[in-house]
């Protein structure tokens, strides 16, 4: 599952069922999720083992049958531990495009600037929907696709009935705005030499401000999460092509070999030819 494609410019499913279902487990090439923001909805749902979840910078610790919905424009990313998961990502305007009905209550939900994203336990209705609807995907029976929406209408409307409820917006939410500038730099720039002052430069912040700012939301140190995002473009890149390991290297923004097989080691536990023979 390549996350480095999620984000605004990829197309889901197809022009007449705007859905698309990942199926993520520890051979998949893209195990963990970088963060990484899109302007399409996510359903996430755990299947086994444990999710840790990060959402505009809020944590939350997901188990199996625990489900997460994720609104457009929303920073998110997981580590995962003994873990399957799956995704549905689809666009929620092209499902809604000239359906007159509900048509006030969702555009109301789809202006809200979080709309309803949050994590809802294994036995809740949001949680029995979403196993119902990754069901109805999976198994492709015919007429699945009436299911499937059927069963996305019925989750929009039990979040909908939260929104009394729902978590606030952060009050920091022009600093996520920011940091999400961060983010697509960091993407289309990690293959290069990428420093401190480009990216508080591209967030509008001060070098302190910003270290803090982006520790705060990702857990590491802006040179700590570029390294993290670059080793796990080398994972996928070791898996999924033939190249060398130095070609490898070179191409994620590493010039000092034994400093790549050493970062390499500290998030894959063990050094790149290990990781790429043990997947094949």
């Amino acid at each position: 599952m390549n996350y480095s494609e999620l984000y605004e410019n990829k197309k889901r499913g197809t022009f007449d069922f705007p859905i698309e279902l990942y199926y993520v487990d520890s051979s998949s090439p893209r195990y963990q999720m970088p963060l990484h923001w899109h302007f399409e909805y996510e359903l996430i749902l755990i299947m086994q083992g444990s999710f840790y979840l990060s959402v505009d910078g809020k944590d939350y610790q997901m188990s199996a049958g625990d489900c997460a919905w994720i609104s457009d424009g929303v920073v998110h990313g997981g580590i995962p531990n003994d873990c399957i998961y799956e995704c549905v990502v689809f666009d929620l305007g092209t499902l809604l495009h000239d359906t007159p009905v509900c048509a006030r209550s969702a555009a109301e939900f789809m202006s809200d600037e979080q709309g309803c994203t949050g994590v809802f336990r294994k036995g809740t209705r949001q949680a029995e929907l979403a196993d119902m609807l990754f069901d109805s995907m999976e198994r492709e029976q015919r007429g699945y696709e009436w299911t499937t929406v059927g069963l996305m209408w019925q989750l929009m409307g039990s979040l909908i009935g939260l929104k009394n409820s729902a978590s606030p917006v952060p009050k920091k939410r022009r600093q996520i705005i920011r940091l999400k500038n961060v983010l697509a730099y960091i993407r289309d720039n990690y293959e290069n030499t990428v420093t401190l002052q480009e990216l508080a430069d591209v967030a509008g912040m001060a070098p302190r401000y910003f270290c803090r700012a982006f520790s705060s939301m990702t857990g590491k140190t802006p040179i700590e999460y570029i390294n993290y995002y670059r080793i796990e473009q080398a994972g996928e890149r070791l898996l999924l092509t033939d190249d060398s390991v130095t070609e490898i290297a070179l191409s994620c923004g590493f010039n000092d070999m034994s400093y790549f097989s050493k970062t390499f080691a500290k998030y894959k536990g063990v050094c790149p030819s290990v990781f790429r023979s043990a997947q094949i």
